[in-house]
């Protein structure tokens, strides 16, 4: 395993557009392996975000839609997290909200299946009902690869902190949280959720969101960044479609579970 990576976080304003969303994603991938990036990470629904429309822009793993991540993962010899897309299901009436790991070979290392879904009611114009045509995943994933051991989940998964814990006591080191938070709920939750996720399970965590208006005519929050196993920001996106690269640095990770060793006291409580 490296003792450095360098990720890039893609944080884009997704339409409803695919081959837009495809071309602000290749951007993205030129800006950031100009700057020596190993793996680039993008937002929720990268390439569709709307439920109007989802079920019928659904595709298989094996659709055009990971094939172009594919073509992209070779052309830039990078890995891509591709955030996550929407991935039909055969013989049902919904689909599932999938993250896909892609390597340098084009080659898929890892998939996720979102497992909490958002059903709220934040107000009379706030109100989110994805089980209603997305299907709940039912598999933590951890994995690990040259660049180092990971875990994955997305969006509402960030306030359920039995996953992180679970995917830390997996092995993971870093966790992926790409997003979709709006302004209203992302302005106050966001950052503390994050930081929390990253100080009590002593990880990095790499939060690649949404940004500027949708096709809903909501507002997405963006505010991507990283942090660090202290809970400090390392890296973090302006307010606009744009791509920031950092350094992770896994002997720090080491370096904090040492002098503050509250993963190997921690005791379980029945």
């Amino acid at each position: 395993m490296v003792s450095k990576l360098r990720i890039g976080l893609g944080q884009i304003n997704t339409r409803k557009d695919v081959k837009e969303n495809f071309r602000m994603i290749e951007k993205i991938l030129k800006d950031c392996t100009e700057q020596k990036a190993q793996l680039v990470v993008f937002p929720e629904c990268s390439t569709y975000l709307s439920q109007e429309g989802a079920i019928e822009n659904a595709q298989s793993l094996n659709g055009t839609i990971i094939n172009q991540f594919k073509t992209l993962a070779k052309k830039y010899n990078v890995y891509i997290h591709n955030g996550s897309y929407i991935e039909k299901v055969e013989e049902s009436n919904k689909v599932f909200n999938t993250s896909v790991l892609i390597n340098p070979k084009g080659e898929i290392e890892a998939t996720y299946r979102k497992i909490h879904l958002y059903d709220v009611e934040l107000g009379e114009n706030l109100i989110y009902k994805e089980s209603k045509i997305f299907n709940r995943g039912d598999s933590i994933v951890n994995f690990s690869n040259e660049l180092g051991d990971f875990g994955m989940t997305i969006c509402y998964d960030l306030r359920f902190p039995e996953l992180f814990r679970k995917l830390t006591l997996n092995g993971a080191k870093l966790i992926f949280v790409p997003a979709a938070f709006t302004l209203y709920t992302g302005k106050d939750h966001w950052e503390p959720l994050l930081r929390a996720r990253a100080i009590e399970n002593q990880v990095y965590i790499v939060a690649v969101g949404q940004i500027g208006e949708r096709p809903d005519n909501k507002i997405s929050f963006g505010n991507s960044m990283i942090i660090d196993p202290w809970g400090t920001v390392i890296a973090k996106a302006s307010e606009r479609v744009t791509s920031v690269v950092a350094d992770i640095d896994w002997d720090y990770l080491e370096y904090v579970r040492k002098v503050l060793p509250s993963l190997s006291n921690r005791v379980d409580i029945k």
